[in-house]
């Protein structure tokens, strides 16, 4: 049984949701608009500045299948109603000597050790600001209002170079803990 799925999400002032005839839910609110198609088998009620999920039990679909899609239908508008009215945001750093990054718009440039720089171009829906203070690690901002996407990007940056557990070198989240190895003089004697 789908417990999230049950829970009403909260429409905060400032952001409007609407749900056309094809199972469509639109969101508006300061940092964007989005939308997202819904499953028949499950309804969309608007009412008192609040949105539920209702399973539609005259659909013919496996029953579990249903609540699954109650869910995470829930999860998905809630994200944008988040994302719409706050923001998503997310921060990395590139540890290593040498690490450098730069942006120029959505284009970004990586140098992570590799014979060539890496280039990146963003999509339009995310926002970066790079920096570079002395004796600190390089940083990424990325801020989206569409959370998917921004984990997305994230794991294809980090993929450029993950953080390794000899050195703990690599491009990783801020605040992120490594665990670390001890290297080959740890296990000879």
């Amino acid at each position: 049984m789908s417990r999230i799925g049950k829970l009403p999400v909260a429409i905060p002032v400032g952001v409007t949701v609407t749900v056309d005839g094809n199972n469509v839910v639109t969101v508006k609110g300061k940092e964007g608009e989005m939308t997202q198609a819904i499953h028949p088998s499950i309804k969309v009620n608007i009412a008192d500045a609040e949105v539920t999920f209702v399973i539609d039990e005259a659909f013919d679909c496996d029953a579990k299948q249903k609540q699954a899609y109650q869910g995470l239908y829930r999860s998905l508008i809630h994200n944008m109603v988040v994302g719409v009215s706050q923001g998503y945001e997310k921060k990395m750093e590139l540890v290593g000597v040498g690490f450098r990054v730069s942006n120029q718009g959505n284009l970004v440039e990586f140098s992570l050790g590799y014979t060539h720089n890496i280039f990146i171009q963003l999509p339009a829906e995310i926002k970066v600001e790079t920096k570079s203070e002395r004796n600190q690690n390089p940083l990424i901002i990325l801020k989206s209002c569409d959370k998917q996407l921004l984990g997305q990007v994230c794991a294809k940056i980090r993929s450029f170079r993950k953080p390794e557990p000899y050195k703990g070198k690599g491009v990783l989240f801020v605040g992120e803990q490594i665990r670390r190895k001890s290297g080959k003089s740890a296990g000879a004697k």
